[in-house]
């Protein structure tokens, strides 16, 4: 029995595996070593009947996951799940690989993250080539959830959006200053709170407001990210996972376009893939 886990910071979405079909397909809260310890990590395992009822019998746990980056990071994890997985190997990779395999299997090109957060790089087929992207939800991020969300909410504040909008805004969240500045500067997993107005933005993405900040996001983050990459190796694909990616797919590859990049495929989740990747592989 296999398991593959495919983690964001909102959310993880995993996979049990056994004999060549998927037994178990479900979601829980993300998990990021990055910014959770280890104590937390294992009560994240212990709520899932899922996993408790099934921990003794899976002997493969392949883990991606945004934060695992270092090997450091990665060793945390494994750690972590070697306590609650008695009897399985654990290997914990970034979420780019993740992303890589999922679109590319064992080929090669440039695989792009925009998601909760934003990340890219260049793929050989077997490994991602080291970059210095993925600075994560403070220094970087642009076009993510996260990045969208800071700039929703910095013209909320500052009384820089339209009206129509920052009413709707009010109407489906109890927004005002204190809240706002306590949840990013003082609770823990400020990330979270960021990336939760995704529901929001996609919801609005047809108001010429918002759809011009998510055009903005992509715009820099082709700019950031993909062009140097595409100057590194000008023959590659490039192929994308991520739900900003998917759900301003038009947008994203008008961008592209205008950048002379050629676009493969863009996928919503990588985990379906993922699983069926490494199926095939045991």
């Amino acid at each position: 029995m296999i398991v593959v886990v495919f983690s964001g910071s909102r959310y993880a979405d995993w996979r049990i595996a056994d004999k060549n079909r998927v037994l178990h397909g479900f979601r829980t809260s993300g998990i990021n070593s990055y910014i959770q310890d280890e104590r937390y990590i294992l009560q994240l395992l212990n709520k899932s009947n899922h996993l408790i009822n099934n921990a003794e019998k899976i002997r493969k746990i392949y883990f991606f996951g945004a934060g695992a980056s270092s090997p450091e990071r990665q060793e945390k994890i494994e750690r972590v799940f070697k306590q609650f997985f008695k009897n399985a190997r654990v290997k914990a990779s970034h979420d780019v690989l993740a992303s890589a395999i999922s679109t590319f299997g064992d080929e090669k090109g440039i695989v792009g993250i925009i998601g909760s957060g934003s990340n890219a790089a260049y793929y050989n087929g077997k490994k991602i080539i080291p970059n210095n992207y993925g600075l994560g939800y403070i220094l970087a991020d642009e076009g993510s959830t996260n990045w969208l969300g800071r700039r929703l909410l910095k013209d909320f504040l500052t009384e820089a959006m339209p009206f129509g909008i920052r009413e709707k805004l009010l109407q489906k969240y109890n927004l005002d200053r204190r809240m706002i500045l306590d949840r990013v500067y003082y609770n823990p997993n400020p990330n979270l709170f960021l990336t939760s107005f995704a529901d929001f933005i996609f919801e609005n993405k047809d108001d010429s407001y918002i759809s011009q900040h998510i055009k903005k996001g992509l715009e820099i983050y082709v700019k950031t990210y993909l062009l140097p990459l595409s100057e590194n190796y000008p023959d590659a694909q490039f192929n994308f996972t991520g739900s900003v990616a998917n759900n301003y797919a038009d947008w994203l590859k008008e961008i592209c376009r205008e950048q002379g990049l050629q676009i493969g495929s863009i996928i919503k989740e990588p985990v379906q893939n993922l699983v069926k990747y490494y199926i095939n592989k045991n």
